[in-house]
């Protein structure tokens, strides 16, 4: 992901002139620095999306960028309302749902999730092959991966050492808390 572009970037992302992007930057409309030493303008990331989205403008390949993607499999219809309503679209939010381990991996090659939900409900044996199939391809190895225990789950920190996932949530769990380590995730995926 990007983080600085070029006026030449720019006016390839915004479908102008580079002259036009040279324009808004010494107008002070849009932000940005000069490369010392040099007339070469730069146009920080964050700068170009709040331009774009004051000025009305499709935010086009950053927009895909901005999204933080989750794909829950195999969870409640409840479970899945609550996270969309803590965690809503209109906070760059997008969300994909499968039902099955074949839904899923298909989903997950074209969504590209940066968090991956499963519920072991699911079936236990199922939902630890979809995460064990979903970790061999390099891919998804730093995707976030949550499991779903169920209440009868002995040991659920056993998921995270022997099973792939990077967090486990006993049911019944504080969905609050899980929207919240998801929230914390997507602000650190948008300062790296």
């Amino acid at each position: 992901m990007k983080k600085v572009f070029t006026t030449g970037q720019v006016a390839k992302i915004c479908k102008v002139a580079p002259r036009t992007v040279s324009k808004w930057f010494d107008s002070g409309r849009l932000k940005g620095y000069r490369i010392p030493g040099s007339q070469d303008r730069r146009i920080p990331r964050e700068q170009l999306i709040k331009f774009l989205k004051e000025h009305g403008m499709p935010l086009g390949e950053l927009e895909e960028e901005e999204w933080h993607k989750i794909l829950i499999i195999g969870a409640e219809k409840l479970f899945i309302d609550r996270l969309q309503e803590m965690l809503p679209d209109s906070e760059d939010y997008k969300y994909q749902i499968a039902n099955s381990g074949f839904e899923a991996g298909i989903m997950a090659q074209s969504f590209h999730p940066d968090t991956i939900i499963i519920d072991l409900s699911l079936g236990r044996s199922e939902a630890l092959q979809i995460a064990a199939n979903l970790r061999r391809d390099p891919a998804y190895e730093n995707t976030m991966m949550i499991a779903l225990a169920s209440e009868d789950e002995a040991d659920p920190d056993s998921l995270k050492t022997a099973h792939h996932f990077n967090e486990a949530f006993k049911k019944p769990f504080d969905i609050a808390l899980l929207a919240e380590r998801i929230r914390t995730l997507a602000l650190a995926k948008r300062e790296d």
